[in-house]
């Protein structure tokens, strides 16, 4: 299955490149390395995970994009505490890092059975 194809990844892409445009400005550097990493990571492994060969392979890359998930969930709230994006948009994101670590588990149990 070619990962472009997956819904999964096309929503998780799409949240790291509003991160990226969201964060270009940031003059905390520190922060601003640190969520971009964290959004990316989700897109990067679910799309290294789906050219693995084995389901095995496949699966240990959805549950990092799980973690990194979390991850960037866990720094989205923090800019919205420390004021670095408004409640709406750290609300969006923070439903769409909800949904997306769904979509993962439901992947991942697909691959598994």
């Amino acid at each position: 299955m070619d990962f472009e194809k997956l819904i999964v990844w096309q929503r998780s892409k799409c949240l790291a490149v509003d991160v990226y445009r969201k964060f270009a400005r940031c003059g905390d550097l520190g922060f601003k390395d640190q969520i971009t990493r964290s959004a990316l990571s989700v897109p990067s492994n679910i799309a290294e995970g789906m050219e693995r060969y084995s389901d095995k392979e496949k699966v240990r890359f959805l549950w990092i994009a799980k973690a990194s998930c979390g991850e960037l969930r866990t720094q989205i709230i923090i800019a919205r505490e420390i004021a670095y994006i408004a409640e709406p948009l750290a609300e969006k994101w923070i439903t769409d890092t909800r949904e997306l670590s769904k979509m993962l588990c439901g992947l991942i149990n697909k691959i598994s059975d």
